[in-house]
């Protein structure tokens, strides 16, 4: 791609990523219910069950969750991905994009790049309901930055992960029950809420390479966060290059699948 094809691929996914933005005024509820959820799950785990469940090594709990519940809410964007793809699929806004005189790219890179900037608010909505039930950051600027970026870069492979879903699925119920399906014991089955010491034997290695527990752990590293780990263990002694490695996997799997069956669907 020639440096004045890209210039318009770029410029064409910026006007797909406004129009998508856009929505966001227009539908409050989307950010509003989406906001509500994740507070839920912060009073609920911080209030309810925070004191039941002890960290090996001590140390606060409500500041252990935190980075569980910034990598869970991130996690299920991508379902919110796979209902907006679906959603425009079945209205026929796809193939009307597919019509006009615009880079074919844009269509998925407009949604990822929207669904981004969408989440980087909802995380920063998260942190503040964070430092009021007693989250803190012990690190410097530079690890904070790093963390977040770390958190964001993962939010746009699962967005790829979603609009695969999206362009897959025949309705937007659909979209929602199997996005749900896939993430939702992948989050649970992590180091996100409890230490994989705490797990059964057997789950203990599937939850310590688990992408959202390397994702996790990293973060928690970088804010300065309790971060109870299997001692030795490969995901516990390098959780940022880990997240690193997960992301760029994942990446490298799902985006060229989503654009290959973007390119397959019937005109």
């Amino acid at each position: 791609m020639n440096g004045l094809a890209l210039r318009a691929a770029f410029h064409d996914g910026a006007i797909v990523a406004w129009r998508n933005l856009k929505r966001i005024p227009r539908i409050p509820e989307l950010a509003v219910f989406a906001i509500l959820q994740s507070i839920m799950f912060v009073l609920l785990f911080a209030f309810v069950f925070g004191g039941a469940i002890p960290l090996p090594g001590g140390g606060s709990y409500r500041e252990y969750l935190m980075p569980g519940i910034f990598a869970q809410t991130l996690g299920f964007a991508s379902i919110t991905t796979a209902i907006g793809i679906a959603d425009d699929m079945t209205k026929g806004l796809i193939d009307r994009f597919r019509s006009l005189p615009m880079a074919r790219s844009a269509v998925l890179s407009g949604r990822t790049l929207s669904d981004v900037i969408y989440n980087t608010g909802i995380l920063a909505v998260l942190m503040i309901s964070g430092l009021a039930v007693g989250w803190r950051v012990h690190r410097g600027v530079g690890d904070f930055v790093l963390a977040v970026a770390l958190l964001l870069f993962f939010t746009f492979a699962m967005a790829w992960i979603g609009v695969l879903v999206g362009l897959m699925v025949p309705s937007v119920e659909v979209a929602q029950q199997l996005g749900f399906l896939v993430i939702f014991p992948l989050t649970f089955l992590s180091n996100a809420f409890v230490p994989t010491q705490t797990l059964p034997g057997f789950l203990q290695p599937v939850a310590e390479w688990n992408p959202f527990s390397a994702l996790v752990s990293a973060t928690r590293g970088l804010f300065g966060n309790p971060n109870p780990f299997v001692a030795g263990s490969f995901p516990g002694s390098h959780p940022v290059a880990l997240s690193l490695l997960w992301t760029l996997a994942l990446l490298a799997v799902f985006g060229p699948l989503a654009v290959a069956r973007y390119r397959a669907i019937d005109r």
